[in-house]
């Protein structure tokens, strides 16, 4: 017979097993991540920006992609996420190496782009001068996309110059702030840059407005990474420095440069993003990662397709307090050039595509692999989580590896099924097969774990949030979730290209879930400078499971510049 001491601690083990075991499946992987190739663009997907829950609109060139349009080549696709097939639109300017934004009611415009193009066997180019490009994409209610149009008038609808390779973002009062570029086409270096802001549309009667700032970052700061803040001010990076640009008053206040001399714009392409926003306070933080350590000074043919990437992450709070601090440095698993930073509706960030080694730009370092200045693709994403500690904030928990290299020329988005698109990848000058990196057209989707189980679903979202306004919505949550995790995100996804996802944006919101947990009471961000007003997507994740995203208009829905709106912030919350 056992004696009573041994059964327990028999009945002791076996305790601490199944609690033991309860913790290893509380923090166990709810499932893995897969990617799922589904279906082909016709152009290479190098801008991507979603325009309706339904359809992404995707920018490229006229230099040999295979959709055609009126008897010639496409360089505009819109993408139906519910067929996964693309469609040609019609463009007049050139779109490549353009960025793009949505307005405060809706409408997506592109900007820039390059002087036209002689495609192989072409006399005359069906392409205008896109350089002063702007086109117009107004809100389409055809979910097919069967009936939407891109307007362009070059003559009467344009910048006020010449801008290649710029960035656009959306501010406050719901217009385009347009930043930078570069006048001419540029092997490597921005050796005739574009020193200036604009807005769309027009402030200052049309004129630009020099920047200080711009001038002191060439030659290596092509597509600068900029962010609209919660007081209204912009932060932007170029090179490895960075600034608050104050639009009302005009000025730039300098701040700590990047540290290690690491540069981050394009042709040594990191990424950045914007982290996202909590209530109370929405206490801004930039968050920019990869690039390359080596010299700007240096002439682009004495630098290598082997040159390794940087793997130094810096993280910086734009407070009085965070500004006087510095930059924080971190370390991701591995050195990536023209990395991609996607906001995921829980908080997180996933960092995907990119090189372990060269640049960005096509063949003008030394030795480029084929026509590619950057090798050595990172086919693995990982995560960076902004609430764990330093130290331990990436990890690669349930991710997958791609067997398709997304490097230069390459776009990606969250969509409002919580799947991620990836498209595009080009390091060469036009269409290129049998290469080491091919013109690539293959789509690719990144699925979340939970698509495949049940998943929250939230009903009666109004088409329309007022600021700092309450709502209440119809939630059904799945028994096993646990209702204590809950998050409600306000998601702007951004425009995609060149290694940045320009005005891209992550809002959480107040939310209270009833007793029965049946409703649930959200309310909308203070001011339309925390959220810019215009289009957005609302999701909620419990227990880190996400439902579909919602498509909501924020603010009123109208056309900018508009007013100030909602109550102001703390004075915690602002930058400086």
């Amino acid at each position: 017979m056992r004696s009573p001491l041994f059964l327990s601690s028999s009945f002791l083990l076996l305790t601490l097993y199944f609690s033991a075991l309860r913790v290893a499946v509380s923090l166990a992987p709810k499932g893995e991540w897969t990617f799922v190739q589904n279906g082909t663009t016709g152009i290479t997907g190098l801008e991507v920006i979603l325009v309706s829950p339904t359809l992404i609109l995707m920018f490229d060139r006229v230099l040999g992609d295979p959709l055609q349009i009126d008897g010639h080549q496409a360089w505009v696709e819109l993408w139906n996420l519910e067929t996964n097939t693309g469609f040609p639109l019609n463009a007049i300017t050139d779109t490549f190496c353009a960025s793009g934004a949505l307005l405060s009611n809706g409408t997506m415009v592109s900007v820039g782009g390059q002087a036209s193009e002689l495609p192989p066997g072409v006399t005359v180019p069906p392409d205008a001068d896109g350089r002063m490009g702007i086109r117009i994409f107004e809100p389409c209610a055809d979910p097919a996309g069967l009936n939407c149009t891109l307007f362009e008038d070059p003559a009467t609808l344009h910048l006020a110059a010449n801008r290649w390779y710029t960035s656009a973002i959306r501010i406050f009062d719901g217009s385009l702030m347009i930043i930078g570029g570069t006048h001419e086409e540029t092997p490597f270096y921005n050796t005739d840059p574009e020193n200036s802001f604009e807005f769309f549309p027009p402030k200052d009667n049309g004129q630009t407005r020099f920047s200080p700032f711009l001038a002191r970052t060439v030659p290596t700061n092509l597509f600068p990474r900029g962010f609209s803040l919660p007081d209204g001010k912009v932060f932007i990076v170029a090179n490895n420095q960075s600034i608050l640009y104050d639009i009302e008053a005009q000025t730039e206040t300098i701040l700590p440069t990047i540290p290690n001399g690491v540069h981050v714009t394009n042709p040594m392409d990191g990424t950045a993003t914007l982290l996202p926003l909590s209530p109370p306070e929405f206490i801004p933080e930039v968050l920019v990662c990869g690039g390359s350590n080596f010299s700007d000074a240096t002439p682009s043919e004495d630098l290598s397709s082997q040159d390794p990437a940087s793997d130094q992450c810096t993280r910086i709070t734009l407070t009085p307090e965070g500004i006087e601090k510095g930059w924080i440095i971190e370390r991701m698993p591995e050195g990536r050039m023209m990395p991609e930073m996607v906001l995921l509706p829980n908080g997180q960030v996933l960092i995907t595509n990119g090189a372990g080694t060269g640049y960005a730009a096509v063949a003008s370092v030394g030795d480029p692999i084929g026509n590619s200045n950057a090798d050595h693709p990172v086919l693995t994403p990982v995560f960076y989580d902004p609430d764990a500690s330093l130290g331990s904030r990436f990890n690669r928990e349930g991710l997958p590896t791609t067997d398709i290299a997304r490097m230069y020329h390459s776009g990606v988005t969250l969509t409002p099924s919580g799947a991620i698109f990836l498209a595009g990848s080009n390091p060469n000058s036009g269409v290129v097969e049998n290469a080491t990196f091919n013109t690539e057209f293959r789509v690719q989707f990144l699925n979340p774990p939970f698509l495949s189980r049940s998943r929250p679903t939230v009903s009666r979202i109004p088409e329309k949030i007022a600021f700092n306004e309450p709502f209440t919505v119809d939630i059904d949550i799945p028994n096993d979730l646990n209702t204590d995790n809950l998050k409600v995100a306000l998601m702007d996804m951004g425009f995609s290209t060149h290694a940045f996802h320009a005005s891209s944006r992550l809002v959480f919101m107040e939310a209270q879930l009833t007793g029965n947990k049946k409703l649930l009471t959200i309310r909308a961000p203070p001011n339309n400078r925390v959220y810019p007003p215009g289009p957005a997507y609302i999701f909620v994740t419990v227990d880190d499971v996400t439902s579909t995203g919602t498509r909501v208009m924020v603010g009123s829905g109208a056309s900018p510049p508009v007013q100030d709106q909602g109550v102001p912030l703390p004075l915690a919350s602002s930058a400086a």
